[in-house]
């Protein structure tokens, strides 16, 4: 009687996964961590945190782009120039690289001589210029996030600091107000930018808890990306749930895949579809996870 229980169980969970799958597409079935995805020159860029790699993905294959052990990268961002920065989570410092996928240059310290801890993700304002957060230990006791400019030229100063666990990050289409996940906070907060990139106003703008309660009061905000309508997309490592907030605070939809974890993500080509990144074994490296193509409903 038992064995029919479990039997039965398991003939649900399989019907309810595929129904779960719906239209959601796996573009990587086997990836280490990916996190911080990119779309750029029609390819879809991400690394992998667990295999110490940059991946493309052109619509029919994924390849190596760029690889440097020890680094641990957690997000790619394309520069006005050509080239990119990765983070490197694991080893403290920035990669610069070009567009043919060498490393041409790493940054280890701000003007200041102040070193990063646990790089972890990007976003680029309309004057080239890129702000990056360094998240601290990944653990939940020390509050020693920061956030770091790096100005077109390369100079990086500190904007912002006492953060719990400073992850994902996101400017708003104006370039006025940036927005930046606190993971171990359970919220995003939002500050506005200044006319020379410096950073003022910090301000609750959303708990993912409360602006979505299925995702628990203990959720754990990761990546964060704006689209074309204001509406902030934020990832989850606590869930496999992408929760979309309108500017005005407001549930407007959530996007679910099937993995336990879904740290990040990017849009495609006119917001159509969005590669989410996802870990299925949280727990041992390389941590693998899958990458989805899920259309934009």
């Amino acid at each position: 009687m038992k064995l029919f229980t479990i039997c039965g169980l398991l003939l649900i969970i399989v019907f309810t996964s595929i129904a779960f799958a719906g239209e959601i597409k796996v573009i990587n079935s086997k990836s280490g961590f990916p996190e911080g995805p990119l779309w750029h020159m029609d390819k879809l860029f991400y690394v992998e945190y667990g295999s110490q790699t940059v991946m493309t993905w052109d619509g029919k294959q994924n390849q190596e782009f760029w690889r440097m052990d020890g680094c641990g990268p957690s997000a790619i961002v394309a520069l006005p120039a050509g080239d990119f920065l990765v983070t490197c989570y694991d080893s403290g410092s920035i990669a610069r690289i070009s567009a043919e996928g060498k490393t041409t240059v790493e940054y280890k310290q701000d003007k200041e001589g102040q070193g990063f801890q646990g790089p972890n993700d990007f976003v680029v304002d309309k004057k080239g210029g890129v702000y990056f957060t360094a998240s601290g230990p990944w653990e939940s006791d020390p509050i020693v996030g920061k956030i770091f400019y790096m100005d077109p030229k390369g100079e990086i100063r500190q904007v912002a600091d006492d953060l719990h666990y400073a992850n994902g990050i996101a400017l708003s289409k104006d370039d006025k107000t940036l927005f930046l996940a606190e993971s171990e906070a359970s919220r995003v907060v939002q500050f506005k930018v200044q006319q020379d990139g410096s950073l003022a106003g910090r301000r609750l703008f959303v708990r993912l808890g409360q602006v979505d309660s299925d995702s628990g009061s203990y959720a754990y905000p990761d990546g964060l990306k704006i689209d074309s309508k204001g509406n902030l997309y934020i990832g989850q490592y606590s869930k496999g749930r992408i929760v979309v907030v309108s500017p005005d605070k407001k549930l407007v939809k959530t996007i679910d895949v099937p993995s336990p974890a879904s740290p990040n993500l990017c849009f495609g080509p006119d917001e159509k579809v969005v590669y989410i990144m996802a870990v299925d074994d949280q727990s041992n490296a390389p941590y693998w996870g899958k990458v989805y193509e899920v259309p934009n409903k």
